[in-house]
């Protein structure tokens, strides 16, 4: 029986023909999600605002009573609360500043905490609690200040390492490539408002490991080309380089989204976030890994002497002195 191959072996796209209109597009789309960021703002979690989150489903409801719920935790006098639904329309979270002292006191958030589920189940009995949590101000800001510069240090890592092994322009490619994937992510969640916690953030180095696993396996043929083909031109042999990859990438990027989309339509709503940051990555990462790591390298002037080893002085005195002799 014959094996199916979703990339026939002569296969050959032109995929850097292109180039110019996907950056253009590519960079306006990055320069979109950082302005809906600054406009827009994420909606952080209680993992980096500090706070509590109490997480209900009113069971015989099909939706949540929001202005009803906003209406009576305001009575309480806790400050006004921060009420969205939370995967299903019958589910919210309720996120509250903590009580002036709680840092010192955790006895006061719980208070807090009790008082606002006992009024809550008091107009809806049927009402159920999945889940309370708390954080104080000054670990949120730590969580907050840790994620970005975890982000920003497997970034730089990563593009170190892509320029130890192969050339400083590939490291180049590889960090602009990194940073167009977690980017875009971040503009979704800016657009869509979904929660950004630190699960989130784990999404985010799980896309930054995945993307630049997919750049090496691109540049590492391109290496292996340089040196077999050292006449031909530069932009034909990173086509052919991608060409020759590309049954890999579309196999591993295929089997990953078909799991996550199981996740997305199946999986339970608390880690809805985390599954999309993902799937969204994979998506644009295998695309940046064809489009933006890549035709970098022609810009950056990557040619076939890239990998030839330079002659010494002695080397080439030595050459000389053996020609002559």
């Amino acid at each position: 029986m014959r094996l199916l191959k979703l990339v026939p072996d002569n296969t050959n796209i032109k995929f850097l023909r292109w180039r110019m209109p996907f950056y253009t597009v590519s960079v306006l789309l990055m320069v979109t999600a950082i302005a809906l960021v600054f406009a827009r703002g994420l909606n952080l979690g209680v993992d980096f605002v500090g706070g509590q989150m109490i997480r209900m489903t009113f069971v015989e409801s099909s939706e949540a009573p929001l202005a009803e719920l906003r209406q009576n935790i305001d009575q309480l006098g806790y400050g006004e609360p921060i009420i969205q639904q939370f995967g299903k329309p019958n589910e919210v979270s309720i996120r509250m500043k903590l009580p002036e002292g709680a840092d010192s006191d955790p006895e006061l958030s719980d208070a807090m905490a009790r008082t606002i589920i006992a009024k809550v189940q008091s107009e809806h009995p049927e009402v159920r609690i999945d889940g309370v949590d708390s954080v104080s101000g000054k670990v949120s800001e730590e969580l907050l200040s840790t994620g970005l510069i975890a982000l920003g240090l497997a970034m730089l890592g990563i593009s170190i390492y892509i320029w130890m092994r192969f050339e400083w322009q590939f490291g180049v490619g590889a960090m602009f490539a990194l940073l167009h994937d977690v980017t875009l992510t971040m503009g979704l969640f800016a657009l869509t408002q979904m929660e950004f916690d630190l699960n989130i953030v784990a999404a985010l180095l799980t896309l930054i490991g995945y993307s630049i696993n997919d750049n090496i396996v691109i540049y590492d043929r391109v290496r292996e080309n340089l040196k077999k083909y050292r006449r031909m031109p530069i932009g034909e042999l990173l086509d052919l380089s991608v060409n020759e990859t590309l049954s890999r990438t579309i196999v591993t990027s295929t089997s990953l989204l078909i799991t996550l989309l199981a996740l997305l339509l199946l999986g339970p709503d608390v880690i809805f976030g985390f599954t999309a940051a993902i799937a969204f990555g994979i998506f644009v990462g295998t695309y940046s890994s064809i489009y933006m790591s890549t035709p970098i390298l022609i810009w950056l002037k990557v040619d076939s002497s890239s990998f030839v080893p330079q002659e010494s002085e002695t080397d080439r005195q030595e050459r000389l002195a053996r020609e002559r002799g």
